[in-house]
This record gives structure tokens, sequence and C-alpha cells, in this order.
């Protein structure tokens, strides 16, 4: 199987993942990673490269927030991310047109096995 399908496929779907993540309660740039590859492994290992840029957007966009915190293990800083109204807003869309699109997605598998796979 050509990997970039399955790599552009996940793509589309980190976005609403980490409003997920951040929606449950404030957390903070590494706690999401290992979130991400504690119970997504099928998204593959999550990495900085990816999950931070995707979080910028989301702040520039305004659905996240962000706070500066002190680091108990090393007496740095941590940023803390939330979920702002306007994202919860935006979560809450995502998640109606996610059901839909599942429910869509999984129609036109099912046809196909029951139908296209014959032949």
């Amino acid at each position: 199987m050509d990997n970039r399908y399955v790599q552009q496929f996940k793509k589309g779907s980190l976005e609403m993942i980490l409003l997920c993540l951040i929606g449950r309660r404030e957390t903070y740039g590494y706690e999401i990673i290992t979130n991400l590859n504690e119970k997504g492994s099928v998204l593959g290992y999550a990495r900085e490269g990816t999950v931070y840029p995707i979080l910028y957007r989301l702040q520039e966009g305004e659905l996240i927030t962000c706070r500066m915190a002190p680091a108990a293990a090393n007496g740095g800083l941590k940023k803390y991310y939330s979920l702002t109204e306007k994202g919860r807003e935006v979560l809450n869309e995502l998640i109606s047109f996610w059901s839909g699109y599942v429910d869509c997605v999984n129609g036109f598998i099912a046809d196909y096995q029951k139908e296209g796979a014959l032949k």
C-alpha cells in the first residue's frame, strides 16, 4: 500500500484529535504527544515536529490558548494549553461532521465489501 494516502488521511484528523485532548483538561505539549503515542497507535509515532505546528495554528485561530507556568522538574517554564469557547464550538462542529462522515464512508465500504469485492 502507498503510505502517502494513509499519511494524508491522518493529517486531516490530527487537529480534531488535539482539540479533543486539550478539551478534556488543560495540558502541555509533552503530555499531548505521550497521549497520542499511547492511545493513538494507529496514527503512528507522534513527533514534536508534527504536533507543535498544529498547536501553533490552533492558537493563531484562537481555538486554544496557552499560559506559561513553572516546570517542577527543571525549574524552567512549561506551556499549558486550554480550549477557548471558540475552540469548543469548532470542536463540537467537527465532531458532528465526523459522525456523519464516518457513517457515509462506512456506507461506501459496506457497499464495496458486499458488491465490489466479489469481482
